[in-house]
């Protein structure tokens, strides 16, 4: 399966995502010309997911806030977009870090109120495409409102599921998690479907929160439910090899960590979850 074109709307929806896709339209597309907002249904149902698989969420719950139909957009802008919060206040180092290059291919997984896919969509310049991942029916909606306004005509933003970012095969160079790793429910399942996403030798970011015990804030100890080392191995076992563990100045709550795809991890007789 090819790359999405640039110019044309996509409707993008994993099979586990049929059930809400029956209540909205147009949240999953290229950003190009007008762009009326969705409707939202009054009540939203949990992703129908396969049964017998034998995979269990490791954080029941952590997204219940993100998928309420009746979430604020803005009063997380509040919270997401201020100089207090680390990742928003290094935004510009942590671009930096990124080193993306024209024509790169990029996912920002679970791109919230999407300073970062913007951010992204002018680093990659036109050859490039910046694909804005989430979760939430109301920030896709936000999404999408927002790059069409800004007229950031390469982007895509797709409404995924809980165990996949839903995007083809091959189709970007670099995944981007920024303190959203946390909020996996099935993190190899998510992960298997980031590594079949990526081209040979792509790359991952992932920042999120040291979790420290005696350290760490009570929110953080609370909120994430490991530490560094164990991400690191559940990334590694999802077919990753670590780069480097890079530093950043504004960061002293978060780490960043730069990961590789590691080539034929998963036989290719043996199908994966999606």
């Amino acid at each position: 399966m090819n790359i999405l074109a640039p110019n044309s709307i996509i409707h993008m929806r994993c099979i586990t995502t049929l059930l809400l896709a029956l209540f909205l339209h147009q949240v999953a597309m290229t950003q190009d010309g007008s762009v009326s907002p969705t409707k939202t249904a009054t009540a939203i149902p949990e992703s129908p997911v396969a049964k017998g698989n034998g995979a269990s969420s490791v954080k029941p719950g952590i997204n219940r806030n993100f998928i309420d139909p009746k979430m604020s957009v803005d009063e997380w802008i509040t919270r997401f977009e201020v100089e207090s919060r680390e990742v928003y206040h290094s935004r510009r180092e942590i671009m930096e870090a990124l080193a993306i290059q024209p024509g790169t291919r990029i996912a920002d997984v679970g791109a919230g109120t999407g300073f970062y896919t913007a951010l992204m969509s002018e680093a990659t310049g036109p050859t490039g495409w910046a694909y804005a991942i989430e979760i939430s029916p109301q920030f896709t909606q936000h999404l999408t409102t927002l790059f069409a306004e800004r007229g950031l005509k390469n982007t895509t933003t797709v409404f995924c599921n809980d165990r996949s970012i839903c995007l083809p095969p091959g189709s970007i160079d670099l995944a981007f998690i920024c303190d959203v790793y946390h909020h996996f429910e099935y993190p190899d399942q998510t992960m298997q479907s980031i590594h079949r996403a990526l081209s040979e030798g792509g790359r991952v970011i992932v920042i999120d929160f040291e979790r420290i015990p005696g350290t760490s804030r009570e929110w953080t100890l609370g909120h994430v439910r490991a530490g560094k080392q164990t991400f690191i191995d559940e990334i590694q076992k999802a077919g990753f090899e670590l780069l480097a563990e890079r530093k950043i100045a504004g960061f002293k709550e978060n780490y960043f960590l730069e990961f590789r795809k590691v080539p034929n991890t998963f036989p290719k007789d043996k199908p994966r979850v999606p």
